[in-house]
């Protein structure tokens, strides 16, 4: 029995070893040949390196083993225990910044990864899944915007004339399926935009009109909520325990967007100039905070001129 757990652990730590090995293969033009089947295949064999993770973190012994396997398997130390509990993540994104996964498999792809954690799954892991499926999105969507906006696309895979079209296609495809589990759900959008800084939101904004539209709204939202605090000078938040943002973090918010495309501060400044009227047009400070914010950014563009 003791002879067949230590070959049955032996066994773990040989399989451990492939993890820099799978990574390794993730990035490089190997992956233009794989099938959503194959990429099927390589997400099964994250979820086992996953399991190791949740299997042996609570045993020292057997977790700095399977630490030295991986350190042993690479040349330049970089993957560590923890790696294997983020496994899926890691294939993932490394898997959207290769351009030459083929379309079909990076809409297997990204099926996959925005499914929701299984029914048993602790909140533990459902927090990191959120996270995870918040960081793919805003990864896929910067990247499928820099593609769609890039000169040098000739370069690709597939550089000819039907080449690009086809890669277009395939982008314009994954870019709907992703505003498409992005937006449909107003929370989850919510969560989205307050874990990413407003420099990314304002360049994904600058890409996806949908998105620009979206984002505003939620920001006209947020605040709807602050008051003026005339003991203070300032606006507040009206709950302090609420997800939204403070003064400081929405004009920051709304400066990112007025540092975005001409068409995106146009948008910007005309949503401000229409809450403003909305709001009574007040021309003095502390009465409206779409006056107060307006003011604020024609101050800041000024600036800049």
């Amino acid at each position: 029995r003791t002879g067949g757990a230590k070959g049955a652990m032996a066994a773990v730590l040989g399989q451990a070893e492939r993890l820099p090995e799978l990574l390794s293969v993730s990035r490089s033009a190997l992956v233009r040949h794989w099938d959503p089947l194959t990429l099927d295949r390589a997400l099964q064999w994250a979820r086992y390196f996953q399991h190791l993770h949740d299997r042996f973190r609570a045993r020292p012994q057997l977790r700095e083993a399977l630490g030295q396997r991986l350190r042993r398997a690479q040349s330049c130390p970089l993957l560590v225990f923890p790696a294997l509990g983020r496994c899926p993540q890691l294939l993932g994104l490394a898997l959207l910044e290769n351009r030459a996964l083929p379309p079909a498999a990076c809409r297997r792809l990204l099926l996959r990864l925005l499914q929701p954690p299984g029914a048993g799954a602790g909140p533990e892991l459902c927090g990191l899944a959120l996270l995870a499926r918040r960081a793919v999105v805003a990864t896929a969507l910067a990247l499928l915007g820099q593609g769609s906006g890039a000169e040098g696309d000739g370069e690709r895979e597939g550089s000819g004339l039907n080449g690009n079209r086809e890669s277009a296609a395939g982008d314009g495809c994954v870019a709907g399926l992703l505003l498409s589990w992005l937006l449909g759900n107003l929370e989850q959008f919510s969560a989205f935009c307050l874990c990413l800084p407003g420099s990314l939101l304002a360049s994904l904004a600058s890409h996806y009109f949908q998105l620009s539209r979206s984002y505003l709204d939620l920001l006209t939202s947020w605040g709807s909520h602050l008051h003026y605090d005339p003991l203070q000078g300032r606006w507040v938040k009206s709950c302090l325990d609420k997800a939204e943002l403070s003064w400081e973090e929405l004009r920051e918010r709304f400066g990112c967007l007025c540092q975005g495309s001409a068409l995106l501060r146009e948008q910007t400044q005309a949503t401000l100039e229409l809450l403003k009227t909305r709001d009574g047009d007040f021309t003095v400070r502390g009465l409206s905070v779409w006056t107060d914010l307006l003011t604020e950014m024609k101050e800041y563009l000024r600036n800049e001129v």
